[in-house]
């Protein structure tokens, strides 16, 4: 298993992967039209990590960067890691984070945050092990543009 940087040639199976975390999370998939806009921004404003397994695709994480006024540093944003449930709990999950981490470190973040499901326990705990906590205090909020 390694994680590698997304390549033109695994578009389809990106967006095929984007569409198992949907179904995962519950969620109606991305139209046609913005997986096609999501492909295009891949390099431009979203930076896309591959898991691979055996030569086929079995996860990606999608991550940016916003900046954190108060430590004068970027802040790496995690918007998505998802692994096929089929190829969880054999070390991808915690190869996503290391290359994660080596991104930040390089990008001389000050820190890394991203969201987790309320009820996505084994996120929790997995992220928890990793030594992350949630934000207390904070409320997420968003506007449908």
């Amino acid at each position: 298993m390694r994680i590698r940087p997304y390549r033109k040639s695994d578009a389809r199976d990106f967006v095929a992967l984007v569409k198992g975390l949907a179904e995962y999370e519950k969620l109606k998939p991305p139209s046609p039209a913005a997986c096609r806009r999501m492909v295009a921004d891949i390099g431009r404003r979203i930076r896309v990590l591959l898991c691979e397994s055996e030569g086929k695709s079995v996860g990606y994480a999608i991550y940016f960067f916003t900046y954190s006024s108060f430590l004068a540093r970027p802040t790496l944003y995690l918007e998505d890691v998802f692994v096929l449930p089929d190829h969880r709990r054999g070390g991808a999950g915690r190869k996503f984070f290391d290359a994660l981490f080596r991104e930040a470190r390089r990008e001389r973040c000050g820190r890394m945050e991203w969201m987790v499901l309320d009820w996505n326990a084994p996120a929790h705990r997995f992220y928890e092990k990793l030594g992350a906590r949630p934000l207390k205090g904070w409320v997420p909020y968003r506007m449908i543009l």
